[in-house]
């Protein structure tokens, strides 16, 4: 039988992180592993995106840019899909590598879409990647987190300052960022609350808004999970995952074929699946203690 392209990447990827350290690491923050961003693209007049998961609510607001042949602000759509999570991851990274929030997207971001598909992309495949950049860039971040009879919210963008570039076409209204600066709230914050990830397993998972969201999650939760385990009902999970999902039936079935191509990918995540939920046990995070230690100094990993 032919295997997928798709899945023969799942399964060397698998195999390589079973047996070899990774040559290169990514990080998630860890508020954005426990919520996600649209999974697909949202209609063009949607410009608030709300997810909630216990205590933790995130809202996306999208943002707007000036067009400088136009003259004016245009709006920016909400950021979505996997390319809109791996930029983000990749922009995390550069911004830790170099203890810096500012990033020069030009300079790396062609290296790291070739990593993640293994072969060089595209000239629309870029402009995809970067279509979701400034996406990210122009849009405004609230987080809200319950502690007991109070709340702490923080407004910010992920972005705080960005340089746009313009498509040579001038019938075609395209900007991108070609070099960007981290908000000083998010950096500071990236710093403290870094969830280190394997990109080996995006790469695998990047055909998947889903999977990285998942991996992203258990990568931060699983090794923080109590001896006796954590069991969270498939109501919770559909209202943390399962957007686009109006029934928690078929929501389950979709959740239990990308759970089982992120255990590929997290080949130490222990868990446990029946028809109530899932029952999460204590794992070893995705990046060893060891390979942790060399990541860049200065950041506490969550």
């Amino acid at each position: 039988m032919r295997i997928s392209k798709v899945k023969r990447r799942l399964i060397e990827a698998g195999e390589a992180i079973m047996t070899e350290s990774p040559d290169e690491l990514a990080f998630q923050h860890t508020c954005l592993a426990q919520t996600c961003l649209p999974h697909r693209k949202p209609p063009d007049d949607l410009r608030r995106w709300q997810r909630d998961q216990g205590k933790v609510h995130l809202l996306v607001v999208a943002g707007e840019a000036w067009h400088e042949k136009e003259k004016r602000f245009v709006e920016i759509g909400l950021p979505y899909g996997p390319k809109a999570r791996l930029i983000l991851m990749h922009l995390n990274s550069e911004a830790l590598r170099q203890k810096s929030p500012v990033v020069e997207v030009e300079s790396s971001l062609t290296a790291f879409v070739r990593r993640i598909q293994d072969r060089p992309p595209t000239g629309p495949e870029i402009q995809a990647y970067k279509e979701q950049l400034t996406r990210l860039s122009a849009a405004m971040v609230r987080l809200a987190i319950g502690q007991g009879n109070h709340t702490l919210q923080v407004d910010t963008k992920i972005v705080g300052a960005f340089n746009l570039w313009f498509a040579k076409d001038a019938r075609q209204r395209v900007m991108w960022p070609s070099v960007v600066r981290l908000s000083v709230d998010y950096f500071e914050s990236l710093k403290r609350h870094a969830v280190p990830l394997d990109e080996r397993a995006l790469a695998a998972l990047a055909h998947s808004a889903l999977a990285l969201d998942m991996y992203c999650w258990l990568a931060q939760r699983l090794h923080r999970t109590a001896p006796a385990g954590q069991f969270i009902p498939w109501p919770a999970l559909h209202e943390q995952f399962g957007q686009g999902f109006g029934l928690i039936r078929k929501f389950r079935q979709f959740f239990l074929d990308q759970l089982a191509q992120v255990r590929v990918a997290y080949p130490e995540a222990k868990m446990d699946a029946d028809q109530g939920g899932i029952m999460l046990w204590p794992s070893p995070p995705p990046v060893s203690e060891r390979v942790r230690a060399v990541c860049p100094p200065g950041i506490a990993h969550v």
